[in-house]
Order: C-alpha cells, then sequence, then structure tokens
C-alpha cells in the first residue's frame, strides 16, 4: 500500500479533546510528536495538517476540524489537493464494538453505524479506503442501554484505569502504521487484528 495520507477521525476543540471519540486524533498527535513536526490549520482542507518524511517517505497527517460528521469533507478536499486516490489513505476510527485493547484493520467496507466513515464514504462515492477501527468498548450490554449511553460514553474521556491499556494501543497503532508502510496492508493487519493489549507485546 502506497500510504500517503493518514486521517485521525475526531471533534476539534478543547472540549473534546482526549475523548473516546478523538481516539484517532491521539494517535496522531502522538506520531507528530514522535517525528518532532507540528500541526498547521489549513482551511482549503478544513483540518490541521503536519508531514513527516521527504519525498517517496512523505506522510501526511490530517486532523479534519469540521466535527466528526462532516469529516468526509476535509479527506475529499485533502485527497484532490494533494492528488491522491483513496487507495493511498488510511482512516483512524473509534469503534465501540470493538473493547478496549483491539484493534481491526480493513482495505473496505461500510460506515457500521459511524457517522465520521458515513461521511467519509459519502464524499468519496466509495467504501475501498482502508480503515484503522480502534476499540473503544461499549457503554452497556444491553441494546437499550447502549443506545442511551452512546453519546456520553464516546464525548467522555479514558479513565485512569484505562490510561495503560491506551497507552499499549497507541503504541501498536504506531508500530502497525509502518508495518503498512514496509510490508503492506495484509501483513499488518495479520498483527494488529490479533492485537491484545491485556496480553506482552511480541
Amino acid at each position: 500500500m502506497d500510504l500517503q495520507l493518514l486521517v485521525g477521525l475526531g471533534n476539534p476543540g478543547p472540549r473534546y479533546a482526549d475523548t473516546r471519540h478523538n481516539v484517532g486524533f491521539m494517535v496522531l498527535e502522538r506520531l507528530a510528536r514522535s517525528e518532532g513536526v507540528s500541526f498547521r490549520n489549513q482551511p482549503r482542507l478544513h483540518g490541521l495538517l503536519a508531514e513527516t518524511g521527504q519525498g517517496e517517505k512523505r506522510l501526511r497527517l490530517l486532523m479534519p476540524q469540521t466535527f466528526m460528521n462532516d469529516s468526509g469533507r476535509s479527506i475529499r478536499a485533502a485527497l484532490d489537493w494533494f492528488r491522491l486516490e483513496p487507495s493511498q489513505l488510511l482512516v483512524l476510527v473509534d469503534d465501540m464494538d470493538l473493547p478496549l485493547g483491539r484493534l481491526r484493520l480493513r482495505a473496505a467496507g461500510g460506515a457500521g453505524g459511524h457517522n465520521g466513515l458515513r461521511s467519509t464514504i459519502a464524499h468519496l462515492g466509495s467504501e475501498s479506503f482502508a480503515r484503522l477501527r480502534i476499540g473503544i468498548g461499549a457503554p452497556g450490554e444491553n441494546p437499550e442501554e447502549r443506545r442511551a449511553r452512546t453519546v456520553s460514553h464516546v464525548l467522555g474521556r479514558f479513565s485512569v484505569a484505562d490510561r495503560p491499556v491506551l497507552e499499549r494501543v497507541l503504541e501498536e497503532v504506531a508500530v502497525g502504521i509502518d508495518l503498512i508502510r514496509r510490508l503492506g496492508l495484509e501483513r499488518a493487519a495479520t498483527r494488529l487484528n490479533s492485537f491484545r493489549a491485556d496480553q506482552p507485546p511480541s
């Protein structure tokens, strides 16, 4: 996979910082820190952009500032501006259907009830783009409880008890992104999709 654009989904502003819904932003912020680069506001892209590497190794990190439900507008603008194809895109997104500590990498697929993915699919006119779902766990066991608590759950912050697991997840995602770039999506998926944050690192 010729990965050129890495997009973390989330909501802009201090009110939403470090919430479960913003775990995609957390990944990009961590990558930017480790690479010593910073984000700049890019109005034409409706988002914040940082770049790592040079030439063929360049990777663009995009955090849409459109709010989650309109994320696709920023992604579409970035693909058009940099003349990239959806096949060069990876979207990082939170997932309530996965427990915290689990990951799921796919080359394509539906929105799965996620408004950020739904917006992306609508703006790209296709489901054929890679996405890495990062588990945040569900707020309840039964559907009724889950529906009632979804908003407060995704817009809530990770607990102190969750932080060590989250840290391992963020580390693994960084490793996975490197694997995607070096060995391709399939090889990376073999590792990421079997990852368990409660097991020792391999």
